[in-house]
């Protein structure tokens, strides 16, 4: 089976700044935990190639996210460039400047993201003190539905100082799904510690989707962990709306893929897991 990867980050080499960084205290316990930094800087295109190549993953869907600040143009510029050289194995999502708090800007942005031919939109709405139903963001939710455009929305735990965990509430994201019916939202990292939450949220709209990039799978199947209600329900009721993702390179395919397949989930979930979900919500073949 050709496997799909529906998150994987610009690589560092093709970012602006060529070395990541962002302020300390939003850093700090990332590194403690994901050894965030060093996998960021150590990370390059040709890397990720070689690793999809030996993985068996024909194809990937690349965001360009600014977490730290970083120009949002510059990024997308950036992950044009991935799409011009390697348009067989990526599909582009690209990102905003979410620091302005323009609605208007925010809509300019997010019709220039389909003019670059890319996919979609990134969103971490917490990094820059957001909710994720935030007026300010609905002029782009509309852009973005207009123009049939994804928009991934980082959910769940983060792990920067800096910013409080309710921007990122699964009721949030139930009001963006119900004020734009139309508009297909992927939740990035699936929402834990409400993985229940997100779970409803996801059984009550099929435009949503959950994507597990970033993650441990074992703990993801491990009972008494949180996520024992979204996992029972990924071989029945929400098969067709869950994502494998990496978030290359913060968690190494290997690793992700190994775990999923050791995690209990049966043959059919693991399709729809690996490729079939990613195939239709982005666009690739699934052959």
């Amino acid at each position: 089976m050709t496997i799909i990867d529906a998150r994987v980050r610009l690589p560092q080499d093709r970012r602006p700044g060529r070395a990541y960084s962002a302020p300390a205290r939003q850093t700090e316990q990332y590194d403690r935990v994901l050894d965030l930094t060093s996998k960021m800087n150590d990370g390059t295109l040709g890397g990720l190639l070689s690793t999809m190549d030996d993985q068996g993953i024909g194809h990937a869907v690349m965001h360009a996210e600014s977490e730290g600040g970083e120009d949002a143009e510059a990024l997308n510029d950036g992950l044009e460039e991935v799409l011009a050289e390697h348009g067989d194995r990526f599909r582009g999502i690209g990102c905003l400047d979410l620091g302005s708090r323009s609605p208007t800007r925010l809509a300019v942005q997010t019709a220039r993201i389909a003019e670059r031919g890319m996919l979609g939109v990134s969103l971490q709405p917490a990094f820059f003190g957001l909710d994720i139903d935030d007026r300010a963001l609905y002029p782009m939710y509309a852009r973005a539905e207009e123009l049939g455009l994804v928009v991934c929305v980082h959910t769940g735990i983060t792990y920067s100082r800096m910013h409080p965990l309710r921007h990122e509430r699964a009721e949030l994201l139930d009001q963006v799904a119900c004020d734009f019916p139309d508009l297909t939202l992927v939740a990035c990292h699936a929402g834990w510690p409400w993985a229940a939450e997100y779970a409803a949220v996801a059984r009550r709209h099929p435009t949503v989707h959950l994507e597990f990039g970033g993650l441990a799978p074992r703990y993801v199947a491990r009972p008494g962990t949180g996520w024992d209600v979204l996992f029972g329900m990924m071989p029945n009721l929400l098969r067709e709306q869950v994502l494998y993702g990496s978030d290359w390179p913060v968690m190494e395919p290997r690793r992700a893929l190994a775990e999923w397949r050791d995690s209990g989930l049966g043959e059919a979930a693991l399709s729809a897991l690996f490729r079939d979900n990613a195939a239709r919500v982005f666009g690739f073949s699934a052959a």
